[in-house]
């Protein structure tokens, strides 16, 4: 019902962006056709002898006489029957959902304007065209020209139309560091660019950024978010977890620039690799990223099984952009996606285990971790102290039927005379009586349990292993684990292309991982390139960028997004050339503003852009996007000069509000970190899924619960509220007021949004103390804004 609700919402939000501008057929009505009336009036089926597969077959019509008659909507048979005022045929589509007003209004407008179309339209194939393999367009050989600006100006020029003026050059650098870097570049390094003259500057500046090692980091985040990473294992308990590996993983592989095919393989099924590394068995964490439910009384099997279902809908979802999960209880509703077919795919991700794999870790530091334990032990012991009189009349009381529900060392320990217990002993106890139901000491012992493992154990990451002997897969009649139906086995949705298995009798998750990245796959390339183009636009081309169904909006430039997507994978699967092509672009160098310049409002006979496409649809400019929660917190701390490059390693506890912590079900322990951890990048922050760090969450940070393929962007006062309260930024203030009194307020100023100050803005500056001055430049909306 989600998915329907969600749907049905979409082609809202499509059909109602027409009312001021003419209709565009291909981008409006056509998709709106394909969904609702191709099915039953396309190439392989005429009912009615109607076709609706070209505006051309619609207004000839069928067997009824013309479907439409241009510039009269309402003596069009499509419109009285879409709007079930025929007298004598039913009101369509038949049995499937009506049109909503918005969509019926559209088609209206549409007809009344003259229906237009392209002349050269060709029937649309039956599948819908996401389903259809790209095919790589015609670009004219014009050396000066990027390709994408070639499409976007194309598409600008047809609709009368001219691209932004190019943004000034300290908002260029600007916007290069937080796009691929996600910092902000130092006022040194603006003076160098906005002063070099060269051509090749821009050119240079991108090359440079991207062999940084902060690429990783910032495009680690991005994929991250998509494998719904997080450091706890979920649910009501959520008890922490060792993961960190895998993301450390992520970044060094996408700095290393892994081509995106073994990028895929490796985490679906880097176990199964033929003398799978360390590192690639590491990869496999991708699907350990599911929660984990640990309260007592549950049925495992019934855990495990929602653990695969997570991680069809996760995989569908991440690389086919698909919405599988929707045929879990029966056949998809839009796509042509079976309840078999969705029991096929689990069977590819049902035959695993989920082991730990300790690891080689050089950064791990045993005395570091030793010294916090001595901390530990100092607490508890004086926290059992203090309640030793609750902890004897628990001991007094206990009878035989709690006794044997003790673990062994307990009851050695309970042997013993009081006097004679060790640390281990008296902690052991408080742990399984008195202190049960104390949340403090909970905290305390289960941070010190979590450091006594890694001690004993070094550090373990989670992992896929393949069983020797496969499971049994079958359906599930409506989608309940309890109710099994027949046996099925390892396949593909038939609508794709065909699975090339090692072993045709016995295909497995290798053979699934290759068939993913597959050259015949229509989609995974298409799916990567716009997650990517949405992140410097702050909108796909295909605005539904988690589903390119039957139900997703239609691309609003469908040959360049079939021009990246073959180039991508002729490239080799090269994310960095695609980030190169696109951030070297004409396009991505236009200014965000809306100046009389920009909007063009010059012959009335050109349209203003700000009426014809506010929402900037066509890219006629630049688009202003708040930044990440995490580059938030970046972007803050290299402006106040605390922040640490340190790189990789466990996840670290920066400061949070109080109280935090005591918001779920269990009260969980936050060692503030010491030193240089204290200022590292918010990628490396712990997240609890059930109570994240506050500052990440009020800026839309994804909580890990399940794949976030774009991340929304409110705007509350509860933004400002933390950036003027949360203890980390005040501290960030109080380290930028030094620098303040140091180097000035023009300095600064430049540090958090790069450009110099104006005569105005540094005057007002100069009217407040220092301190409150570094408040004020680290909460302009410039600094926390991606111009």
């Amino acid at each position: 019902m989600r998915h329907l609700l969600r749907s049905a919402l979409l082609l809202s939000l499509l059909t109602a962006r027409a009312s001021a501008a003419p209709v565009d057929y291909a981008r409006q009505i056509k998709p709106l056709l394909q969904v609702t009336c191709v099915k039953c009036h396309g190439a392989s089926t005429q009912k009615s002898k109607l076709r609706l597969d070209t505006a051309a077959a619609a207004l000839k019509g069928g067997k009824n006489g013309p479907s439409i008659i241009a510039g009269k909507a309402s003596d069009s048979l499509f419109i009285q029957t879409i709007e079930g005022t025929h007298a004598d045929i039913p009101k369509m589509p038949y049995k499937r959902p009506p049109l909503d007003s918005s969509q019926v209004a559209l088609i209206r407008q549409w007809i009344n304007e003259g229906a237009q179309a392209p002349a050269d339209e060709q029937p649309s194939d039956d599948r819908h065209w996401a389903f259809v393999k790209p095919v790589r367009p015609a670009v004219p050989a014009q050396a000066s020209e990027n390709p994408i600006d070639f499409f976007i100006r194309a598409r600008l020029a047809k609709e009368g139309l001219s691209p932004s003026p190019q943004a000034d050059k300290a908002t260029q650098i600007r916007r290069v560091y937080l796009d691929l870097l996600g910092l902000p570049p130092t006022p040194q390094q603006v003076d160098a660019f906005v002063s070099n003259a060269s051509p090749q500057a821009y050119l240079d500046l991108v090359d440079e950024a991207m062999e940084s090692p902060h690429y990783g980091e910032r495009w680690g985040r991005w994929w991250l978010d998509q494998a719904r990473y997080a450091d706890s294992n979920g649910y009501s308990i959520d008890a922490p977890r060792l993961i960190w590996k895998y993301r450390d993983w992520v970044v060094e592989a996408i700095n290393r620039n892994m081509p995106f095919d073994q990028f895929t393989i490796e985490q679906i099924a880097g176990d199964m690799l033929p003398a799978a590394t360390e590192a690639q068995k590491i990869a496999t964490g991708f699907n350990r990223n599911t929660q984990i439910n640990q309260e007592g009384g549950i049925d495992p099997e019934q855990f495990r099984v929602e653990s695969v279902v997570d991680r069809v809908a996760t995989t569908s979802t991440v690389w086919l952009g698909l919405t599988v999960g929707c045929a879990q209880c029966h056949d998809h509703k839009f796509d042509p996606i079976s309840h078999k077919e969705y029991y096929q795919i689990f069977a590819f991700l049902n035959n695993q285990t989920e082991p730990t794999l300790k690891v080689t870790d050089l950064s791990f530091n045993a005395k570091t971790v030793e010294a916090e334990m001595k901390q530990l032990e100092g607490k508890i012991t004086t926290f059992i102290a203090k309640q030793q009189a609750v902890a004897d009349t628990w001991e007094k009381e206990l009878g035989a039927a709690s006794k044997k529900l003790l673990t062994k060392e307990a009851l050695k320990a309970l042997a013993l005379p009081k006097a004679k217990r060790n640390f281990a002993q008296n902690r052991l106890l408080f742990a399984a009586g008195a202190g049960a139901a104390d949340q403090a000491f909970r905290a305390l012992n289960e941070r010190y349990t979590e450091l006594d493992t890694l001690i004993k154990n070094g550090v373990t990451t989670m992992i896929m292993a393949e069983m020797p002997q496969p499971r049994k897969t079958t359906l599930f009649i409506k989608g309940d684990f309890t109710r099994p139906d027949v046996e099925v086995h390892e396949a593909v949705p038939a609508m794709l292309h065909p699975l090339q298995p090692t072993n045709a009798a016995k295909p497995d998750r290798l053979d699934f991982a290759r068939w993913l990245v597959a050259r015949d796959n229509p989609l995974t390339a298409r799916v990567i390139v716009n997650r990517v183009w949405q992140q410097y636009f702050g909108r796909g081309i295909v605005e539904t960028e988690n589903d390119f169904g039957s139900m997703s909006i239609a691309p609003s430039h469908p040959e360049l997004l079939d021009w990246l997507a073959v180039e991508f994978m002729e490239s080799g699967w090269d994310l960095k050339h695609m980030h190169k092509l696109i951030v070297e672009s004409a396009t991505y160098r236009q200014s965000s503003a809306l100046l009389p310049s920009t909007i063009n409002p010059s012959p009335s006979s050109r349209p203003n852009p700000l009426t014809f496409d506010p929402k900037n649809y066509l890219l006629w400019r630049q688009t202003r996007l708040r930044l990440d929660a995490e580059i938030v917190r970046d972007t803050c701390l290299a402006a106040s000069g605390l922040l640490s490059p340190k790189m990789a390693g466990p996840p670290v506890y920066p400061p949070i509000p109080e109280g935090v912590l005591s918001l779920g079900q269990v009260k969980r322990a936050w060692p503030i970190s010491k030193g240089e951890d204290r200022y590292r990048r918010g990628l490396y922050t712990f997240v609890f899924r059930a109570t994240p760090p506050p500052s990440l969450s009020v800026f839309d940070a994804p909580e890990g619960f399940s794949t976030c393929t774009r991340r929304i962007r409110s705007n509350t006062p509860l933004q400002a509220l933390s950036m003027l309260n949360d203890a980390g930024n005040f501290e960030f203030a109080q380290a930028l007021e030094k620098i303040i009194q140091r180097d000035g307020i023009a300095t600064a100023f430049q540090r958090c949004v790069a450009r110099k100050p104006t005569a105005d803005e540094l005057a007002r500056l100069g009217q407040l103390d220092s301190l409150t001055a570094a408040r004020v430049l680290l909460n302009l909306d410039e600094t926390i804004t991606r111009e």
